[in-house]
């Protein structure tokens, strides 16, 4: 069992010791990239050791963030994971998995956190970990320089959708205000994240429309691709990341499902749905999780198989949401 802390004491926790490796999910995208880094920069600025390590190679894009990759130079005392809820975000590769076998210290924004590390900073109301970690970073003492506000805005902005999701606050806002008062670049940051687009990116989208279906008199929209495509594609995870929200883009759909065989051959699924539906509950019942709008999964087997597996989820979920406004109707007519 983890004991959660609270930012102060999550803070008296990273100045005690010397030498930190942090972790990053498998297939990372900008908030865990971002914690990431400004961790590394506050960590260093104190006059510890620190380095990151990720099972995926961390995206090209984000190189501004200045991260060392760990190299194996110096043996961790604590290792620290950032915006992972589960175990199963850690990856296999580049070998996470030996040293990442105890989690000390957990950062973290989602509500479904399994409690893997031994002391766990757990903040489900904040839209992105940058949040959490904005407030941490000035915990320890750590006057933000602008690069570290690159990291943390790089997270707090590809976490909400350029400040769109619904998961954005008030909050969310006040802690961009900090980050461009620090020094953030974000004209430059918000084109490179939100309006620039590889070649590569370009031929995935379009291998993706091509596979577009709509299922449940259009209330669902579902892109799939195989792992031939995305690696004829020479597209990086990060930018397979930015087509989640493709199919909800659509009028009328509420439901929108994009599937990607992984190299291995099973199949991880990204849900994302309107106000009213709850994209965790269709993903929990499958083994993932995640926010209410925003959640996913990942299945053994055929594209086909997992997408049959989830459309029966949808399907359930859409029926669930049906039934209950019909009886809130049927309440208000009595």
């Amino acid at each position: 069992m983890t004991e959660h802390l609270n930012i102060e004491q999550m803070a008296q926790k990273l100045a005690s010791a010397d030498h930190y490796l942090i972790v990053c999910h498998k297939n990372p995208d900008g908030d865990t990239i971002g914690c990431a880094g400004a961790l590394y920069h506050a960590l260093t600025a104190l006059g510890k050791t620190a380095a990151v390590i990720c099972a995926d190679p961390i995206p090209a894009r984000y190189a501004y963030t200045g991260i060392k990759l760990y190299d194996g130079s110096y043996q961790p005392e604590t290792v620290v994971s950032v915006d992972i809820a589960s175990l199963q975000l850690f990856g296999e590769r580049n070998d996470v998995p030996q040293l990442t076998r105890h989690v000390d210290l957990c950062i973290d924004h989602h509500a479904g956190n399994g409690g893997f590390a031994d002391f766990t900073l757990l903040d489900a109301s904040a839209a992105a970990a940058a949040e959490v970690m904005t407030d941490l970073i000035e915990a320890l003492g750590v006057q933000l320089t602008p690069q570290m506000a690159d990291c943390l805005y790089t997270g707090l902005s590809t976490d909400t959708g350029c400040f769109k999701f619904p998961s954005t606050t008030a909050r969310t806002h006040a802690v961009a205000a900090r980050l461009i008062e620090a020094g953030a670049d974000v004209q430059r940051l918000n084109k490179l994240l939100f309006e620039t687009r590889s070649p590569q990116r370009m031929e995935i989208e379009r291998m993706a429309l091509n596979s577009l279906e709509y299922h449940f008199d259009g209330r669902c929209a579902v892109i799939c691709l195989d792992r031939d495509q995305i690696a004829d594609s020479g597209v990086e995870p990060a930018d397979l990341e930015d087509l989640t929200g493709l199919p909800l883009t659509i009028a009328g759909v509420q439901v929108g499902l994009t599937l990607r065989q992984q190299p291995g051959g099973s199949c991880r699924i990204s849900v994302r749905t309107v106000a009213g539906m709850d994209a965790c509950a269709i993903a929990r019942r499958l083994g993932g999780g995640g926010h209410n709008r925003a959640a996913g999964c990942e299945l053994e087997g055929n594209l086909d198989n997992a997408k049959a597996a989830i459309l029966a989820e949808v399907e359930a979920e859409l029926t669930a949401m049906d039934e209950a406004a019909a009886a809130a109707a049927e309440q208000e007519e009595a």
